[in-house]
């Protein structure tokens, strides 16, 4: 028996292969996209934890002074992998900005630490 050139479905000879090879393109790159979002989260959550333990590093050292402060800040932030990049003490209250490398990420988070506000007596 003899196939015929005319028949139906004669021109999609081969479909198949191309439309595999698009959809595992696609899938890959949607892999890719997921993985890169992935560290850049990985990445904000790194600075942030780095940040707020900073933070209350420079709050606990905050009454000996704005250097021994963002001394003790920076190296905590430098255990946590992290680098301070901003360090500011007001009184008790500490706020510390940290920046974390993680490939081409580069998040910078922001932290306050202080003493507790006082709450009002109870009536």
């Amino acid at each position: 028996m003899k196939r015929t050139r005319g028949g139906f479905g004669a021109g999609d000879r081969g479909l198949a292969t191309v439309w595999a090879a698009v959809t595992t393109a696609t899938l890959c790159a949607v892999f890719v996209a997921v993985l890169a979002l992935g560290q850049v989260v990985s990445a904000r959550h790194r600075a942030g934890g780095a940040a707020d333990l900073a933070a209350l590093a420079a709050a606990d050292q905050a009454l000996r002074g704005v250097e021994v402060a963002c001394g003790a800040a920076d190296e905590v932030a430098v255990a946590q992998g992290a680098e301070i990049v901003r360090c500011d003490v007001e009184g008790e209250i500490a706020d510390v900005t940290a920046r974390v490398r993680f490939g081409p990420y580069v998040p910078e988070v922001r932290s306050r630490a202080g003493p507790p506000e006082e709450l009002p007596p109870p009536r």
